[in-house]
């Protein structure tokens, strides 16, 4: 990435509607369900298949400027259940960035097992398929885990892909390369699903500020 000679000056005349400047984000605005979640993982006796089930919900925050930089995002909250138990299976929050002058895509992640990332890719505005990735020892857009994860199941690599599907509703695949303590080769880590809007996504604050709705 160039730098511009002036790191500091914000951008001017700044749309404050951030569900109109989403671009490739704007299809994953809203509350959804996903029924038919499968994820891989890795156990002491081999891989385990489970089944499960989500709510995700993706709310437009205002527009963010680093200098120059102008971003329009989502704020997310991904909950996993289970059929067999009631406790959570997993649970992520983060954010999902689109700087429209670049068509720059950026998912920030955080799970409560001591790990984070931030994941980077390009898409048009109408594009039908995101996908971003993020890779262990990357200053950029990398990955961080506790002692413990990256001693006994280090993280390497992470790719998300999102597909966008005529009825509204889209899909993704979650691929995690572990490196696993013991084993001699890296596991594929793999979560899927379909999702479906059950919610419609709110107006960021200043645009009900400008609506007279704040």
């Amino acid at each position: 990435m160039e730098l511009p000679d002036d790191i500091f000056t914000e951008p001017e005349d700044v749309d404050p509607e951030t569900l109109a400047n989403l671009g490739p984000l704007a299809r994953l605005a809203g509350i959804w369900e996903g029924q038919r979640g499968v994820d891989i993982n890795p156990k002491a006796d081999g891989p385990e298949t489970r089944h499960y089930y989500e709510r995700i919900e993706m709310q437009p925050i205002d527009p963010q400027a680093n200098g120059p930089q102008l971003f329009y995002g989502l704020r997310y909250h991904q909950h996993v259940n289970t059929r067999e138990e009631e406790i959570s299976f997993h649970d992520q929050v983060g954010y999902w960035l689109y700087e429209p002058a670049t068509g720059l895509i950026l998912q920030t992640l955080a799970i409560p097992r001591g790990q984070i990332a931030m994941a980077s890719g390009h898409a048009e505005p109408d594009a039908k398929r995101l996908v971003v990735k993020a890779g262990r020892g990357e200053t950029e857009y990398g990955i961080c885990s506790s002692s413990f994860l990256d001693r006994a199941f280090r993280t390497d690599a992470y790719q998300l892909t999102i597909d966008f599907h005529d009825d509204g509703s889209w899909s993704y695949v979650s691929d995690t390369t572990l490196v696993v303590k013991g084993r001699d080769a890296p596991f594929l880590h793999r979560d899927r699903n379909r999702l479906v809007r059950i919610g419609e996504p709110e107006l960021n604050p200043w645009a009900k500020i400008v609506r007279g709705q704040g």
